[in-house]
């Protein structure tokens, strides 16, 4: 199995940067690939251009976005490891699904703007490293806001219903130290889990007046 996992962090040197390191320790130890894409290392333009704005309307696909296509098609899982901005993900992150999921390879839309999702069967998973307390997610419903804008909001409407989100919160100052430790323990096993052949799809589940989300958090 090979795992695309893509950082978005202005720190390589991070503990954003451990979490990753860790989780992509898991895969590897477990006998699968991984490949990191560190947006910021290699210079990824998050800005939507005039050429991806062109594209949209039946233009050529921009280069760059089918470079970072071509590594999704690539990939058996996709992972997003990246510091939570706003309760949402950080401009860099954002621009890359901006510029890279686009119509007519994520998804389609018909005459009557009913989609179509392109990208079933690649599980997706989300690695978000906060400084906020869980009771405060938990008191103002950012979890969920966030899990409805990006599990359902991009990677559903992509086709990926295998999607499943860890936040890894309340990280920062030195009280955190032993958290932050045993948030790389829990990294270290969600790369292990994501490439175990016993492992069960995740994701959401739509119903007709609900979504039911049955990913597994770990400890916060």
């Amino acid at each position: 199995m090979h795992v695309l996992t893509v950082f978005s962090h202005p720190q390589r040197k991070s503990f954003p940067g451990a979490v990753l390191d860790a989780f992509v320790e898991g895969v590897v130890q477990a006998g699968h690939t991984a490949e990191v894409a560190d947006l910021l290392a290699e210079g990824f333009d998050p800005r939507f251009t005039a050429e991806d704005h062109a594209h949209f309307w039946g233009g050529p696909r921009p280069a760059e976005a089918a470079r970072e296509q071509a590594r999704v098609d690539a990939a058996d899982a996709i992972v997003l490891v990246f510091l939570v901005y706003w309760w949402s993900f950080p401009a860099l992150l954002k621009g890359w699904v901006d510029r890279v999921f686009t119509t007519g390879w994520a998804y389609s839309l018909d005459a009557k703007s009913n989609s179509r999702g392109h990208l079933s069967g690649t599980p997706v998973m989300l690695i978000g490293v906060g400084g906020t307390r869980q009771a405060t997610y938990d008191k103002y419903g950012y979890e969920d806001a966030m899990r409805t804008q990006i599990e359902v909001g991009i990677f559903n409407f992509c086709g990926m219903t295998d999607v499943e989100t860890h936040l890894l919160l309340d990280v920062d100052g030195d009280a955190n130290a032993e958290r932050r430790a045993g948030y790389l323990v829990d990294a270290r096993a969600l790369g292990a889990g994501l490439v175990a052949p016993e492992r069960i799809s995740k994701g959401v589940q739509h119903g007709p007046k609900r979504v039911q989300h049955d990913a597994v958090r770990l400890s916060a």
